[in-house]
């Protein structure tokens, strides 16, 4: 088979080494990674007063200058009862409001025969499972969307057409909630009105909301994306058999339709008939999602798993093309791998299930850019922001000081990874006159981490000044790369006080430093020779590069060492992490000032 065959093509030869997280691809410049929800078994008012810990399939929308956030929710393991729908509130995407209960956990009052012959008995738990979670109606309204179906043994699918249906509620501008109605039901399946705990949205005295629910029914493209817990014989979809679609509009009109498992296809009419669904072998890929959206400059995107090994889902990356059909320059979204922190049946390694804004007012997103939210683990939730244009070069050297912008608030131009337990912000320290960026990290399992491109040199002049708050805790990692994340200079300031740089496969020390005490630090790196001077105040000295480059564009700040687990010979299966509900002595890092020459 062609490998450039299909509805859609990656035309480029750069591929993702699954060996490391980032894949070696080029980081997208100025991505901010924010979590969202860290999932904790042991202190549920710290997470989302449930304390379960399989959290995953989350859905974005973007309604009245406020982001929404879904996602469904398990005790433990993927298609385990009970099983229920959360959502969470963002005016920033930043910082997110503590999840409520959307759709509660669902039991049946009394035995169901399936068609399947299965018996169902009285008191079975239902399980939530959606490829769709929002829609904003021609009206304004803002409905969210679940649905509910039943795993009678651990490992059958809530998706294969013998669930109940598919149930929706507004969400009302103050941020509350309308009733629970169901909007189609799986009648083939033997559920209807007078067998199941909602009602049908016609019965619904709201009529602005079963208006709404018509627009959307009516909505054959909107709609598709239940066909596979529907399943139905009735004819409701135009086109059957794929999963988990995502779906953009040509300049032209055409649709392009892509699906799990390397799928797409074309539709000419909106959605009401397709092109047969193909294969598209240049997206390597395997159960992940893909995400396709055109983006504020007018260009394309995807947003994909490249691995062909579905417990692997590392890295995220993103194509881009001008036309929405050929797309080239695989970049680097997001190359952070967290330990799992709790096992699960089918808890798969990595940033799973990506999904962009799906529903939205017409409003732009903040600042233009792509937002995309994803399960780590899938246990815990993320967001990412993406800047529009996409690129990972820049030709301006960096004089970067944290004065002028928000407390708290968004950082240009850096890249930032920014956990619950492990924040990135922006710091009134040491006042509000000469602020900071600030990495802090309580969290025994994950890191901060705060990147800066600059302009890809063979040699360059780096400053900047950092403080730590402690001595006796906590790790800094300071790292110069190049383009695929190869780090041939690495600096550490160390939990014992002392600063350290890795020389000749050991960490040699360089002086002590002192809590709260601000160092001016320079490198100046020279490609050419393969090493660098470090200066620290008096002591100025050269080193050898650890690893060979032919040419370095990026500084690194982060609060932990290089992550080398899970790798593509790690199994899904494990056990949990100790001590991992229970946050660590809070390590506090400043850096005042960068600047490249």
């Amino acid at each position: 088979m062609d490998r450039l065959n299909g509805p859609v093509r990656y035309t480029g030869e750069t591929v993702a080494n699954l060996d490391y997280h980032h894949g070696q691809l080029r980081p997208v410049a100025g991505v901010h990674h924010y979590q969202v929800l860290r999932a904790n078994r042991s202190h549920p008012e710290w997470a989302d007063d449930y304390g379960w810990t399989y959290n995953h399939a989350p859905m974005l929308a973007y309604w009245n200058g406020k982001f929404y956030l879904e996602y469904l929710s398990d005790p433990v393991g993927e298609h385990i009862p009970p099983g229920q729908t959360l959502l969470t509130d963002s005016e920033d995407g930043i910082r997110w409001s503590k999840p409520r209960v959307v759709f509660p956990q669902y039991r049946l009052s009394e035995a169901f025969r399936r068609p399947d012959g299965v018996e169902l008995p009285a008191g079975t738990d239902a399980v939530m499972h959606q490829r769709m979670g929002f829609y904003v109606s021609p009206g304004g309204k803002l409905l969210v969307l679940g649905f509910y179906g039943f795993c009678p043994a651990p490992k059958d699918h809530p998706n294969d057409g013998l669930g109940i249906g598919r149930v929706v509620r507004e969400v009302l501008p103050d941020g509350s909630f309308g009733p629970i109605c169901f909007i189609r039901y799986n009648r083939h399946a033997g559920w209807h009105e007078g067998n199941t705990s909602f009602p049908l949205y016609t019965d619904s005295p709201d009529s602005a909301f079963r208006e709404a629910c018509e627009a959307l029914l009516a909505d054959k493209l909107v709609t598709l994306q239940w066909w596979e817990e529907d399943r139905s014989p009735d004819g409701f979809y135009a086109i059957e058999g794929g999963k988990a679609l995502s779906s953009y509009r040509l300049p032209d009109g055409t649709v392009v339709g892509l699906w799990k498992f390397s799928k797409a296809a074309l539709s000419a009419d909106g959605g009401n008939t397709w092109s047969g669904m193909e294969d598209v072998p240049s997206l390597v890929m395997a159960g992940a999602k893909i995400w396709g959206q055109q983006t504020s400059d007018g260009n394309y995107a995807l947003v994909y798993n490249p691995s062909p090994v579905g417990k692997h889902r590392w890295p995220l990356a993103i194509v881009t093309g001008e036309d929405g059909r050929d797309f080239d320059h695989m970049r680097l979204v997001c190359g952070e791998v967290a330990p799992r922190r709790f096992d699960g049946q089918h808890k798969d390694y990595g940033l799973n299930y990506v999904r962009g804004i799906e529903a939205a007012d017409g409003s732009p997103p903040p600042r233009g850019s792509l937002w995309i939210t994803y399960s780590m683990n899938k246990e815990d939730i993320w967001v990412s922001e993406i800047p529009v244009p996409v690129h990972d070069r820049t030709d301006t050297h960096v004089d970067d000081r944290f004065d002028d912008l928000d407390s708290g608030g968004h950082i240009p131009g850096w890249n930032v990874y920014s956990p619950l337990w492990a924040p990135v912000t922006v710091a009134e320290f040491p006042s509000a006159a000469d602020k900071s960026l600030e990495l802090m990290d309580r969290d025994p399992y994950d890191y901060a981490k705060a990147e800066r491109i600059f302009p890809e040199s063979s040699a360059v002049t780096i400053r900047f000044r950092v403080l730590a708050r402690q001595t006796d805790h906590g790790q800094l990692f300071i790292e110069c790369c190049d383009g695929i994340s190869t780090a041939p200079v690495r600096i550490l300031f160390d939990s014992d006080g002392c600063i350290r740089v890795l020389d000749q496969g050991y960490y040699a020390d360089v002086q002590t430093y002192a809590a709260g005490s601000w160092y001016d630090i320079q490198l100046t790196v020279d490609v050419v020779k393969q090493n660098y001077e470090l200066a620290i105040g008096a002591f100025r000295k050269t080193f050898r590069f650890v690893v060979p480059v032919r040419s370095v564009e990026r500084i690194v700040f982060r609060t932990g060492p290089v992550r080398r687990e899970p790798n593509v010979e790690t199994g899904v299966s494990g056990s949990d992490a100790a001590g991992a509900d229970e946050p660590v002595q809070a390590a506090y890092y400043y850096i005042n000032y960068l600047q490249t020459i």
